[in-house]
């Protein structure tokens, strides 16, 4: 069976073997999500859970980037939002992670250019990550007054809280190199390899049995011990609702789109 959806922000398509590829296609903001792109991928991960032809799920961007994260205009528009509505908002992005986290079958992220704040979240969740050799990767969040919270459980699940506490705390950048050592991607790959290993791991996945590969991932999110409980998703929904509507997240977003540095930078500081 062969199936595309157009979207927008979101292109859809199944091919005759059941591998599922969303690809993020709001080429302009470097494919930061907002509300409709949320709404485009929850939609879609669940209608593809459901879909009996599918095997995998391929997600990756396209244009040059993988994704920029969170759209910040869209985020600082939240300001004038209640506080009902911030958390209803970020509960949404939330669900999108626990969604993608808990897809029934194989996922596998690509990523070239940039992939960062959220866009982190989206990798983490995925069963195997490649990354071509360009990529580029930051936990951006507390540079701009905010705070890494739905996304968080994920990436300090990928990367330990070690790792966690340096690039959480520093916002800095980091290569794929780096992102291999960490575990948070798999494999670096060169851009013209990426599509050769992509069929590589399909093909490994695709002669497996769908039933046991399923009670497999089942299996494993027991052996987590179930550390990312409704309490801990709650919890990191009101609270990126909460800081992001906030005095430093509102500053962090403005000096952003202002082109100056924050009120906490000092004189002198990048």
């Amino acid at each position: 069976m062969n199936n595309t959806k157009d979207r927008t922000y979101l292109d859809c398509h199944i091919d005759s073997r059941g591998v599922a590829t969303l690809t993020l296609n709001r080429i302009d903001k470097h494919n930061a999500f907002n509300a409709e792109v949320i709404e485009a991928l929850i939609e879609s991960i669940e209608s593809l859970a459901h879909d009996e032809s599918v095997r995998c799920l391929v997600l990756q961007g396209n244009g040059k980037h993988f994704s920029a994260g969170a759209d910040l205009a869209w985020m600082k528009s939240m300001a004038s939002k209640t506080e009902q509505e911030n958390r209803q908002d970020a509960s949404r992005l939330a669900f999108l992670m626990q969604c993608l986290d808990n897809f029934p079958h194989p996922t596998l992220a690509l990523v070239h250019g940039c992939a960062f704040g959220g866009a982190l979240g989206l990798i983490c969740c995925c069963d195997i990550a490649l990354a071509d050799n360009s990529a580029l990767f930051c936990l951006s969040e507390v540079k701009l007054g905010l705070v890494p919270a739905t996304i968080g459980p994920y990436v300090n699940r990928s990367i330990g809280a070690r790792q966690s506490r340096r690039y959480m705390l520093t916002a800095e950048r980091f290569d794929a190199a780096q992102a291999l050592n960490m575990g948070l991607i798999h494999e670096v790959v060169s851009s013209e390899q990426i599509s050769e290993r992509r069929e590589h791991l399909l093909s490994h996945l695709l002669v497996n049995s769908p039933v046991a590969i399923t009670k497999t991932k089942l299996l494993i999110q027991e052996c987590e011990s179930k550390p990312l409980a409704h309490e801990l998703i709650d919890y990191t929904s009101e609270l990126i609702a909460k800081v992001r509507a906030s005095e430093q997240g509102q500053e962090g977003l403005s000096a952003f789109f202002e082109k100056r540095s924050a009120s906490w930078v000092s004189e002198g500081q990048p």
